[in-house]
């Protein structure tokens, strides 16, 4: 990873643009914030930056279950990918009891050398989130800071918002999730060993278990496009307990009808969601169970072909 992270208020050798907020899931109100302190940056030679936080505010200061849209590693990926230069990744508990006018001077002007700053039409910020966008826009004013904020963008009419998008997934509305995240949900997570009944029924999968922290998508078959060196290839994805063979984890398992390559266990393998093809069931008997994979194999080539 090239983007430099740093994991304390340490100061900025550059002036920077930096974008601010938890970007949970980086969607596409996210991205817009983000891009816009990378656009402003490269403009006016400012260092295009991120400052981001290790856990929702929410768990901290209310002790609430928080799932994740993405995890840490892939949120940083994300933003290196767009082209950020650092991240401040910074646990909440070090700056929850910080105000508002110390936000701004201690952390964006002596910390960051800030020269812009952009944040979303809903950031908030300081001890007990009493500042907002327009009240970091007085505070940085009153220094010589410049800033931005983002507006609303809709989706079907609702804003986007990571609350919204966790519902979809939850829900097995892949598709709005994935038109609101502006990018196909998905796990980059490590192939571990199986129950091997797809190898015995010439359907191989690839074993995954689902990660603690992160909002698991509704139980059931999707269609998918998983990423082996370099190439894409259609993929059935089962999520669940699985009920018809037992299962004491949450196992994500994918069948790519047209992979002919090696064993790919213990590889990290990025696996993209697509489409909901049905929900989880009981077969009464494994030759029954074997049919219904060879039928959502043909459901998801059927989408892969129309992507």
């Amino acid at each position: 990873m090239t983007v430099k992270i740093i994991k304390q208020l340490a100061y900025s050798k550059q002036p920077t643009s930096v974008a601010l907020g938890y970007f949970d899931g980086i969607h596409l109100g996210h991205r817009a914030v983000i891009s816009d302190a990378l656009d402003f940056g490269r403009k006016n030679n400012l260092v295009p930056t991120v400052f981001t936080l290790l856990q929702s505010p929410r768990k901290i200061l209310f002790n609430e279950k928080v799932e994740g849209v993405i995890t840490i590693s892939e949120k940083l990926k994300i933003i290196e990918e767009m082209g950020i230069d650092q991240v401040y990744l910074i646990d909440f508990t070090e700056i929850k009891d910080i105000t508002a006018e110390d936000f701004v001077s201690y952390v964006l002007k002596d910390c960051f050398h800030a020269g812009h700053a952009v944040c979303g039409f809903n950031y908030h910020f300081g001890k007990c989130a009493l500042g907002n966008r327009n009240v970091l826009k007085d505070l940085c004013s009153d220094i010589g800071i410049s800033t931005s904020s983002q507006r609303q963008i809709l989706y079907e009419d609702i804003p986007i918002s990571s609350t919204r998008i966790r519902k979809c997934i939850a829900d097995g509305d892949i598709t709005s999730a994935n038109a609101m995240l502006g990018r196909k949900y998905g796990f980059n997570l490590p192939v571990v060993h199986g129950r091997r009944l797809g190898r015995a029924w010439g359907t191989p999968t690839l074993n995954q278990i689902f990660p603690e922290g992160l909002v698991c998508p509704k139980f059931g078959v999707y269609a998918s496009e998983v990423t082996v060196d370099g190439k894409i290839f259609c993929g059935v994805t089962d999520i669940g307990i699985k009920p018809s063979v037992g299962s004491d984890n949450i196992i994500i398992e994918t069948w790519m009808p047209d992979y002919k390559g090696r064993d790919l266990y213990n590889e990290h393998i990025h696996i993209r969601l697509t489409e909901f093809i049905r929900q989880e069931k009981r077969f009464e008997s494994l030759d029954e169970l074997k049919c219904e994979i060879l039928r959502n194999g043909r459901q998801a080539k059927e989408i892969f072909l129309r992507r």
